[in-house]
């Protein structure tokens, strides 16, 4: 298996290597491991659905507040 580095995925997936970097580290992309200080990502990965908030409202349950 072939394994691309975070500056390879970044490019490949047109994404920013910080948020890479977030997603590996949450366990987001199946199969990435960490080699010392290095993420290696299959090159087979398929990007995640980002799952952010972009209307700019945090969804928040009345009994919270």
């Amino acid at each position: 298996m072939r394994y691309l580095s975070i500056t390879q995925t970044s490019e490949k997936w047109g994404i920013s290597g910080r948020r890479i970097q977030l997603l590996c580290s949450q366990g987001r992309i199946p199969g990435a491991t960490k080699i010392g200080s290095y993420w290696a990502i299959p090159g087979d990965a398929e990007k995640p659905k980002d799952a952010r908030i972009k209307s700019g409202k945090y969804i928040k349950n009345k009994d919270e507040a």
